[in-house]
């Protein structure tokens, strides 16, 4: 798999080997935790519309369904692989399937669709962000929020290999999503201490990880992912140490 380039093709064959891997990542538990803490309560009043802003295989996007029953939904991905499997989970969402990295390059159906977008571990692969989020402005209805995760910390050799280009402070992820014109509201450095020691296990496991989490794990690896999860709830919110960098933002002229 080419990690240098960010096309159809990269990501098809991404969702093909790790959708299954990605499911149990013990991560997910954390930032559906964050993601449905920043969204607020008026993503589950009648009327809301939630766009999922690089909705890969559909985990998360299934998850906001049925956390916030009340709301329409949609998902936006280069992969159609990606958005295939989505469909099979989520078949209420409107789809849309287009290069988000380029700016001003949003689907009619969804400019001003949104009343709050998610856009979740997305960023880190992209050289330049801010076209990506500019776009995902072009989708919010004014007043409408966007909740953005990007990973912080050191990067392991997995994250090498699925194309990251950088990890994020608070400041960096604060600055790009001015730069796009956004309103930040909340900013925090999620996951001490538990998802740290996640992370730092990832990073000791190096390249082996990459073929751990081809196919199905094995027993040790499937028990040390089911601990992880079951713990991940005891991360702290926000603190100078956490690795999990998590933000809500606006429209300034929201």
């Amino acid at each position: 798999m080419n990690n240098t380039e960010n096309t159809p093709q990269r990501w098809d064959n991404h969702w093909s080997r790790f959708s299954l891997s990605t499911r149990t990542n013990p991560g997910h538990v954390l930032r559906r935790q964050l993601i449905a803490r920043l969204l607020g309560p008026t993503a589950a009043e009648r009327g809301a519309a939630i766009l999922d802003f690089g909705c890969g295989s559909g985990d998360l996007l299934a998850m906001l369904s049925r956390r916030f029953p009340a709301a329409a939904l949609a998902g936006a991905d280069l992969s159609q692989n990606g958005l295939d499997e989505t469909a099979a989970q989520v078949p209420e969402a409107m789809l849309s399937q287009f290069d988000f990295t380029k700016a001003q390059n949003v689907p009619d159906e969804l400019r001003g669709w949104a009343s709050h977008i998610v856009c979740s571990e997305v960023l880190e692969h992209l050289d330049d962000p801010v076209p990506a989020l500019g776009n995902a402005a072009l989708c919010l209805r004014p007043g409408g929020r966007i909740v953005i995760t990007v990973p912080g910390g050191p990067m392991s050799a997995f994250d090498h290999h699925i194309g990251h280009r950088r990890h994020f402070t608070r400041s960096e992820l604060k600055e790009l999503l001015e730069q796009a014109g956004l309103r930040v509201d909340t900013i925090a450095g999620a996951g001490f201490p538990v998802f740290n020691l996640y992370r730092m296990a990832v990073l000791l496991r190096g390249r082996r990880l990459i073929e751990d989490v081809s196919g199905e794990a094995g027993f040790l690896a499937a028990l040390t992912m089911a601990a992880f999860r079951g713990m991940m709830g005891l991360s702290l919110f926000n603190t100078p140490w956490g690795w999990q960098i998590v933000a809500s933002a606006r429209l300034r002229s929201g």
